[in-house]
């Protein structure tokens, strides 16, 4: 018996990846998070096999129904939004079945910040302008950030900032970041990227709380800062310039 943690990416259900997508439909239990997960992505599961929706639950319970499909021999599907490897509290139920002596694997999916970017046909990164991009998010009353992780210190840097988990203190984001980036610095609260639903708003940190609020989105959606997002004037990439060689391409 074996637990998939599989990223069902975005939300567009044709973005979860191939080899999630087949585990989904070999796996006898699927317990999958409802309130971001499609349920177009679930449905693929084989007949007869036990769905659940974990919103509601418990870590107990969640490890409650790992426990069952052990006793069954039953392999699990636990599907979760976009990639597991960021905000996907996926770490504590691994320490669970560490406990439980049941193997897990790790199926990645498509983060939220890398389909905002794709939906506004943009490159976080640009020659001379930004080639970092950190990804952070605020506190909130279930995940204090930890010491050393302060907003302002991060957008010390420069770099283009994918904020998770944070419209409801937008406020708060925009006062931290205006010292470092001003008024003037794009901005992108991008929320349910790939669903019908999607709404992009563009503005700057001078107007983009009034944009949001007026918007009325409060949750699910993710804040984009640099001036990557703007008409940046940035130089061609070395990588495809004509003087450039390397392994794959002789100098002219």
């Amino acid at each position: 018996m074996k637990v998939y943690f599989i990223g069902a990416g975005p939300g567009a259900p044709d973005l979860i990846t191939v080899r999630g997508l087949k585990l989904i439909q070999r796996c006898p239990v699927v317990l999958y998070a409802g309130s971001l997960v499609p349920k177009e992505v679930v449905a693929e599961a084989p007949p007869g096999a036990r769905v659940i929706d974990t919103a509601p639950l418990t870590l107990e319970q969640i490890v409650a129904e790992f426990k069952q499909a052990q006793e069954l021999g039953h392999d699990v599907a636990r599907v979760h939004s976009g990639d597991p490897s960021i905000y996907g509290a996926v770490a504590e139920q691994m320490r669970q079945l560490d406990q439980l002596g049941v193997e897990c694997e790790v199926v990645p999916g498509v983060p939220s910040f890398a389909a905002a970017a794709a939906a506004l046909k943009r490159e976080l990164t640009l020659p001379g302008i930004s080639q970092s991009v950190i990804l952070t998010r605020t506190s909130t009353n279930s995940s204090p950030m930890p010491p050393g992780e302060d907003l302002g210190a991060f957008a010390a840097s420069g770099a283009t900032l994918a904020l998770h988990l944070s419209v409801a203190n937008l406020n708060k984001v925009v006062t931290q970041l205006l010292p470092h980036y001003g008024a003037d610095c794009p901005v992108v609260v991008a929320y349910r990227v790939s669903w019908p639903d999607q709404t992009l708003i563009s503005g700057t940190l001078g107007d983009i709380v009034a944009k949001t609020d007026s918007s009325g989105i409060t949750r699910t959606a993710l804040i984009l800062v640099g001036r990557v997002l703007g008409d940046a004037d940035f130089f061609d990439s070395r990588l495809y310039a004509k003087d450039h060689s390397h392994v794959l391409r002789s100098k002219p």
